[in-house]
């Protein structure tokens, strides 16, 4: 049973823990409990945990796995044993409950076929995308929450080739690829150790010869050391980013680039860096339930 380590402090969530049909499960500040299954979001009724029990719970749980949870850490972020994320916020940040969502990574052992088999792409598209990883272009996967972006890069990773040396850079790690020669590293900002952010992770990352480098959500300040790490021919990577449309990634990639950079170069240079450094934006959308690739746009 994958969820053993948490089940004793979630019991009134604990059927909806052991159902595989369930993908995501929410607890709102107001204790409503909310699922997502088949792309629909469901309330469900008659859920509640006792007062305080919640809180007690995910104080709990965040020591078991060394984070810091409290009032003066109120974020946690966290990996289970079966690779599903967890994350929480506590009051003061949530009024006057906690807030907990569980992702379950149902879609972790999937394949291309399997993809295609749910029209998220087409056999064609997916050949496509095949292609690229195998030649190592720099793929960027844009889309918004739930759009199925980690989802995809797990899938692509499987045409890289077995002899390449992967690092795989996380807040928390949800990617799942089974290559032979891998190496995963997560940043560590909630902890009781100290704080290491993506560009630090990065920086120490490259000093380990990695042949590809996978980062999994471009978010922040990392966007400038990410590039820098391209300009110097790194080759294969694969990443992904919140955005509206394949172009609005290239816009947004640029924009946390330059907040990162420490200097005030225009947007429009970044922007046809990036182009540069780019090969290939796949944009995926979430149309109620229907996960899929929308756009398909090359810059090599």
């Amino acid at each position: 049973m994958s969820f053993d380590v948490i089940i004793p402090f979630l019991k009134p969530i604990e059927h909806l823990l052991l159902n595989i049909g369930i993908s995501e499960i929410m607890v709102n500040p107001d204790g409503s409990v909310w699922i997502e299954e088949q792309g629909h979001i469901e309330l469900q009724p008659g859920i509640h945990f006792e007062d305080g029990a919640l809180l007690t719970g995910l104080e709990v749980i965040a020591n078991r796995f060394g984070k810091k949870l409290d009032a003066d850490s109120p974020i946690m972020n966290l990996r289970l044993p079966d690779g599903s994320r967890m994350a929480a916020l506590i009051p003061p940040v949530v009024n006057s409950s906690p807030m907990m969502t569980i992702r379950k990574f149902t879609s972790r052992n999937f394949n291309i076929d399997d993809l295609i088999e749910r029209e998220m792409l087409t056999d064609s598209e997916g050949e496509t995308l095949a292609d690229h990883v195998r030649r190592g272009d720099n793929i960027l996967i844009s889309g918004g929450t739930g759009s199925g972006k980690t989802t995809l890069a797990n899938v692509l990773s499987a045409f890289i080739p077995d002899k390449d040396r992967i690092l795989i850079l996380e807040d928390v790690a949800e990617l799942n690829i089974r290559k032979p020669h891998v190496i995963s590293a997560e940043i560590q900002l909630d902890t009781h150790r100290s704080q290491i952010g993506f560009g630090d992770l990065l920086k120490a990352a490259l000093r380990h010869r990695p042949d590809r480098i996978v980062v999994g959500e471009i978010r922040g300040a990392e966007a400038r050391v990410f590039l820098d790490t391209l300009n110097t021919g790194h080759r294969g990577s694969l990443t992904t980013i919140h955005a509206n449309s394949a172009q609005d990634a290239l816009r947004r990639l640029a924009q946390l680039a330059t907040r990162g950079s420490g200097w005030s170069a225009p947007l429009r240079d970044v922007e046809e860096e990036c182009v540069r450094c780019i090969d290939v934006i796949v944009h995926v959308m979430n149309e109620d339930g229907w996960r899929h690739v929308t756009e398909i746009r090359t810059y090599a």
